[in-house]
């Protein structure tokens, strides 16, 4: 009797427990709502794409959006650790199960903090193109382009390897038709080593895009020589006269320092001394700065390849003071054990500027000229000359020429026989 009682009473009275219940939690969420109230915003940070599933047979060829835009909401605690925390948001599309073809395919959103609200993002669904990944190995063809200077010629160009491999959407893959390296020879006068990046091109010769071509460059090597009847020679200038008084000659320059011979009887190329000379270059009386042209002095059966003249530059100025030391010796240092060497031409003229009494005292014993061979094997070699003084005050202005032919050979011992 007294449960029915009970019963009766908590029946009677559920309507107002319900009602106090309601008050309470509107109570609670009022008072939890002004403490941290609910935001919404965009997503400060950029959100990559992230692509996952995908089967590792297919690639996609589709672009794709870097970023997708995302308002979220979310009450102002939740915020905080969305933006203070890494990798709270992901967008991602999920390749699992697709073929080759066109498909399209929804964006989703993953959060990590809770509770929060998508609003809304962009873009929400993407068209993918996913292709067959394909491969095919190509030989290499190398292009060679332009030419050695005149009187130069190339070896066989070396690889360091024969063939690449072509990776990429079976659709590309299938247009390309060759694999090329160009090597530009550009005039050169010495051996070539070079790394050249390879392109895939199609039957028009045009370039593909979106290949992985491994290696994607090769190394190329060429030995380039002087043929016979050539010779590169030095360019000797031969001033005369003086410049006006009260003036002195700071630079004489030649424009090519080297010139390339040719003669039919290649001893001809092969006795001349290592230069040529110019015809006279006359200086008296010059008072400025002035360009000339020269015509060389060849001997019979030798010729100049390219033009017959050569640029001289001539540089004067008002004295200080200028000091030409003509003949002075050449010397070469630093030659390995066993070498010798011969220098050509074996003198040379220095001009030498700075304070007049420190040239009015300077002996020639006090200058040296020198061609430092250190480390250099037998061979040919133009070196430009190197002059040597105590003088920090002095300048050198000019070495006529300024570049020397230096022979280097192997020294060669007689073996002595016994007496009989």
């Amino acid at each position: 009797m007294k449960l029915l009682q009970l019963v009766r009473a908590f029946v009677k009275n559920l309507p107002a427990m319900l009602l106090a219940l309601i008050l309470a939690m509107m109570v609670w969420i009022s008072a939890v709502t002004s403490s941290d109230p609910t935001q919404e915003q965009a997503f400060p940070r950029p959100i990559p794409l992230q692509v996952v599933g995908q089967d590792p047979a297919l690639i996609l060829v589709s672009d794709l959006p870097d970023n997708v835009s995302l308002v979220l909401s979310a009450p102002k605690s939740i915020w905080e650790r969305l933006i203070s925390e890494q990798n709270t948001v992901r967008a991602v599309i999920d390749l699992g199960g697709l073929s080759s073809g066109k498909h399209e395919v929804q964006i989703q959103i993953q959060v990590r903090v809770q509770p929060v609200k998508i609003v809304s993002y962009s873009p929400q669904t993407l068209t993918v193109v996913l292709e067959e990944l394909a491969a095919r190995t190509f030989p290499i063809h190398l292009v060679e382009r332009n030419e050695p200077a005149i009187g130069f010629e190339a070896s066989r160009p070396q690889l360091s390897q024969s063939t690449a491999l072509v990776s990429g959407p079976r659709s590309i893959v299938d247009r390309v038709k060759e694999v090329r390296a160009v090597l530009d020879y550009a005039s050169a006068t010495q051996d070539i080593k070079q790394t050249i990046p390879l392109l895939a091109l199609d039957a028009n010769g045009l370039r593909l895009e979106g290949l992985t071509i491994s290696p994607d460059q090769v190394s190329v090597s060429v030995r380039v020589s002087q043929r016979g009847g050539y010779r590169n020679v030095v360019v000797k200038v031969m001033p005369v006269g003086q410049v006006a008084s009260g003036y002195r000659l700071t630079n004489i320059s030649v424009f090519p320092p080297t010139v390339t011979v040719f003669s039919s009887d290649p001893k001809l190329v092969e006795n001349l001394p290592g230069y040529i000379e110019t015809s006279p270059l006359d200086l008296s009386g010059a008072k400025d700065d002035f360009d000339v042209n020269l015509a060389l002095n060849l001997p019979s059966g030798v010729q100049i390849v390219g033009e017959p003249t050569v640029t001289v530059q001539v540089g004067i100025a008002a004295i200080e003071s200028s000091l030409t030391l003509t003949n002075m010796s050449v010397q070469i240092i630093g030659l390995e054990p066993g070498l010798k060497a011969e220098v050509s031409p074996e003198r040379v003229d220095v001009v030498l500027s700075g304070p007049l009494p420190i040239l009015e005292r300077l002996a020639l014993s006090e200058v040296r000229v020198i061609v430092d061979m250190s480390g250099e094997r037998a061979g040919k070699y133009q070196r430009e000359p190197k002059v040597v003084y105590d003088y920090p005050d002095l300048r050198v202005e000019a070495i006529l020429p300024s570049t020397v032919e230096v022979t280097v050979t192997a020294i060669t011992r007689a073996t002595a026989l016994p007496a009989p």
